[in-house]
């Protein structure tokens, strides 16, 4: 089975036992915790790592993270540490943060710009998401810079991109002159 799969059946049914309980945003602190916690290499190696027991792991999670996280997140790394899937949390961990904006019905949007924008451009760039029916009603923006566009920005979002970068409309202008097909009529 594929990791994506396993991830996938994995955050679903974490997702519905926390609604069931009425958990779902405490779990959802949770998860995003573990994944801060989860940039520690040795983290990430010992949950790999095909040498150490499972049974070693599941009491490492254990006090590592009992008393921190809620009952039924304890439940489901122990869960996942019998079943041997432990090597599949980061995974898990992502896919549960994306089907929970699904529910809420929550865009991420990824802005690049060439300098920091400011509050009002971000706002206005949030107005017009909103407006259009390409983003849900909640949404997310997430900020980078990239000198490299020289000039404007590019919005991404699920499988769209809007480039309205200098460095695209150079690129554009370029490729133009590049494909130019006149040809003087002009007879000397």
């Amino acid at each position: 089975m594929s990791v994506q799969r396993i991830a996938s059946r994995y955050a679903k049914s974490l997702i519905d036992i926390a609604v069931d309980q009425n958990k779902l945003d405490r779990v959802l602190e949770d998860i995003h915790a573990f994944r801060e916690a989860n940039k520690n290499r040795d983290l990430q190696l010992l949950l790999k790592s095909p040498i150490v027991h499972a049974s070693k792991k599941a009491e490492i999670m254990k006090a590592l993270f009992e008393g921190k996280f809620d009952v039924l997140t304890m439940a489901f790394l122990q869960i996942l540490c019998t079943k041997s899937r432990e090597t599949y949390l980061s995974e898990i961990a992502i896919e549960f943060i994306s089907q929970y904006k699904k529910i809420k019905h929550i865009s991420t949007v990824k802005v690049t710009s060439a300098a920091p924008l400011t509050e009002a451009v971000l706002n206005a760039i949030h107005a017009q998401l909103l407006k259009s029916s390409a983003t849900d009603e909640n949404i997310e923006i997430v900020t980078q810079v990239d000198p490299k566009l020289l000039g404007g920005f590019i919005v991404q979002f699920d499988d769209k991109i809007y480039d309205a970068s200098v460095a695209q409309q150079l690129e554009k202008l370029r490729k133009d002159y590049d494909e130019n097909l006149y040809v003087s009529q002009i007879v000397a």
